[in-house]
C-alpha cells in the first residue's frame, strides 16, 4: 500500500475513534428522510415559499470550509444538492463535529431550502447526523477512477463517482421494464425454467459443469432456455417468455461475458416472418417509451429504428456486402479464402463454421442500420425448420444493428424425426472435435412426439440491446459486475 494512502486511511480511522469517544454512533440504524434530492429540486419553489422543514440524506461529494461556515454537496441515487452550514446557526459544538467528517461520508441533514448569492439551490442546515463513516478516500481524492479494470472490479466506486454510469444502469432497468410490458400487453406469459439442467441444449456452446452431491450427478448451468420453453408450448402455453441468466464457458471480449442476460420468447402458430415484425415493433416501442425517439446514436453512427429494416439472406450478404462469393465453394477453397484474409481457422473447423467466421468478419461490422440476416445453412441451425423454398437452408434470422448481433430466431423445428437427425449430425461434429456441437436430448424428442404446433421463437441478448441504447462500446459497461480475472 502506498505510504500516502496509508496515511489517509489512518487519518480517517482517527476521526472514527474520536466520534466514538464523543459517544456518537458513526453507523446508526436509520434516518427519517422526508425528501430525496430529486423531490427537493423538483419542488424547490414551493418548499422555499412555505419554508417547510425537510430531511434528506446522502454522501458528501465536495466539502469546503470557510472559517465559521462551510458548504458541501450531498449526493443520493437521484441527484446532488448543496448544503450550507453556519456555526452561529447550528451551534459551535455541533459545527466543530465537521472536523470528523470527510468526503465520502454518508450524512443526514435537516433544514430549509434557499438560494445562495451565486444562484445555487441549497439547503440551510439546522441539524445533521453522521450515517456512515467512510474509511477510504473516494477516487477523486486519490488518483481518480479512470482505470477500467478498477471501475469494473469496484463497481460501487464507479457508481459513486461517475454519474453517467448510474444513468446507464437506470436506463437498463427501464429498457427491461418496457420489453416486459410490451410482451405482457401482447398476451405473452412470463415463466421460469431450470438453471441447473441434466442435459444442456438450445445453443452451440460449451457449458459450465457442477455436481449435485445428494443425487451424485453432474449438472450443467443452462446455455439457453429454448428446449424447456418449447416444452411449455407443447404443453399448451401458446405465448411464453423468460428473462434469464445464461452461462457459456467461452472467451471474454467486448461483446461476450460468460454470464449474460437473455430474453427468450416463443409464439405458437407463428413463423420467423411474424417474429421479425414482433421484434421490430418491440424495439421501436422500447425506444419511444424509454428515450422518446426512434433515432439513436451508437458509436458515432446515427441509427433510425423507425425506418426500413432490410432483410438479406446470409450467403447473399457475404457476396453483396463482404465482396466474397462463397456459392459452390468446398471446404478447401473456403479455408484458402479465410487464410488469404488472415482469419484464424483452427484445424478441424468445418465448412459451415468457416462460412460463419467469414460472415462475422466481412459483413457484421458493416451492418449499422437495422438488418435481418436470414436463411442460414442447416448445418449451423440444428433447431430451425428447413426453408420451405431454399434447399439446404433454414428459416432463421439474426438481427444486427450498429454492428451488434441482437437476436437469433427460427421457424422452430417441430418434426421429431428431423430433429433427431439434426441432433445425430451434431453428435458426429462432436466426435470430430467440435466442443460446441449440441447434445441429443431424448426427453425433448419425446415431447416433440406429442406434437408441437408451428412456432416462432426468438432469443435476445439483453446486454447488447442495452449497449445499443446507451451507446456503450463494451458489454462490461452494461453489466454491473462483469466477470474478471482474480485480483492480484
Amino acid at each position: 500500500m502506498p505510504e500516502e494512502l496509508a496515511e489517509f486511511l489512518q487519518h480517517r480511522r482517527d476521526k472514527l475513534k474520536k466520534l466514538k469517544e464523543l459517544k456518537i454512533d458513526p453507523y446508526p440504524y436509520n434516518f427519517d428522510r422526508t425528501h430525496s434530492t430529486k423531490e427537493i429540486l423538483n419542488n424547490f419553489e414551493k418548499l422555499e415559499k412555505e419554508q417547510r422543514e425537510i430531511k434528506t440524506a446522502g454522501r458528501i461529494i465536495t466539502l469546503r470550509k470557510h472559517g465559521k461556515s462551510l458548504f458541501f454537496h450531498l449526493q443520493d441515487s437521484y441527484d446532488r444538492i448543496q448544503v450550507y452550514v453556519k456555526s452561529d446557526e447550528i451551534g459551535k459544538e455541533k459545527f466543530e463535529l465537521f472536523d470528523c467528517f470527510d468526503i465520502g461520508d454518508l450524512v443526514g441533514v435537516k433544514g430549509k431550502v434557499f438560494v445562495t448569492k451565486t444562484g445555487e439551490k441549497s439547503i440551510r442546515a439546522e441539524d445533521f447526523t453522521i450515517l456512515s463513516k467512510s474509511l477510504r478516500p473516494l477516487p477523486e481524492k486519490w488518483h481518480g477512477l479512470q482505470d477500467k479494470e478498477i471501475r469494473y472490479r469496484q463497481r460501487y466506486l464507479d457508481l459513486i463517482v461517475n454519474p453517467k454510469v448510474r444513468e446507464t444502469f437506470l436506463a437498463r432497468a427501464k429498457i427491461i421494464q418496457k420489453m416486459r410490458q410490451f410482451l405482457d400487453d401482447s398476451g405473452f406469459v412470463e415463466v421460469e425454467t431450470p438453471i441447473l439442467q441434466p442435459i444442456y441444449g438450445g445453443a452451440s456452446a460449451r457449458p459450465f459443469v457442477t455436481h449435485h452431491n445428494v443425487l451424485d450427478m453432474d449438472l450443467y448451468l443452462r446455455i439457453a432456455d429454448e428446449l424447456y420453453l418449447k416444452r411449455l408450448v407443447i404443453g399448451g402455453f401458446e405465448k411464453v417468455y423468460e428473462f434469464c441468466k445464461d452461462f457459456r464457458n467461452e472467451g471474454m471480449d467486448k461483446n461476450h461475458n460468460p454470464e449474460f442476460s437473455m430474453l427468450e420468447l416463443y409464439q405458437a402458430y407463428a413463423d420467423y416472418n411474424e417474429i421479425m415484425e414482433l421484434y421490430r415493433a418491440m424495439l421501436i416501442y422500447v425506444a419511444k417509451e424509454t428515450f422518446g425517439s426512434t433515432k439513436i446514436e451508437y458509436q458515432g453512427n446515427e441509427i433510425e429504428l423507425g425506418g426500413e429494416w432490410k432483410r438479406i439472406p446470409m450467403l447473399d450478404s457475404i457476396k453483396e456486402i463482404g465482396g466474397v462469393d462463397l456459392i459452390g465453394k468446398d471446404e478447401k477453397e473456403l479455408k484458402e479464402i479465410a487464410f488469404n484474409l488472415e482469419l484464424s481457422i483452427t484445424e478441424g473447423t468445418n465448412k459451415w463454421k468457416i462460412i460463419d467466421t467469414l460472415f462475422g468478419n466481412l459483413v457484421q461490422p458493416k451492418l449499422i442500420q437495422p438488418t435481418f440476416i436470414t436463411d442460414y445453412p442447416m448445418e449451423i441451425s440444428p433447431l430451425a425448420k428447413k426453408h420451405r423454398k431454399k434447399e439446404g437452408l433454414t428459416e432463421r434470422f439474426e438481427l444486427f444493428i450498429g454492428g451488434l448481433e441482437l437476436g437469433n430466431a427460427f421457424s422452430e423445428l417441430n418434426d421429431p424425426s428431423d430433429q433427431r437427425q439434426r441432433f445425430e449430425q451434431q453428435a458426429k461434429l462432436r466426435d470430430l472435435g467440435d466442443e460446441e456441437a449440441q447434445v441429443l436430448d431424448e426427453d425433448y424428442i419425446r415431447a416433440l412426439e406429442y406434437g408441437m404446433p408451428p412456432t416462432g421463437g426468438l432469443g435476445i441478448g439483453i446486454d447488447r440491446v442495452v449497449m445499443l441504447f446507451t451507446d456503450s462500446s463494451s458489454i462490461r459497461d452494461v453489466i454491473l459486475f462483469p466477470q474478471m480475472r482474480p485480483e492480484v
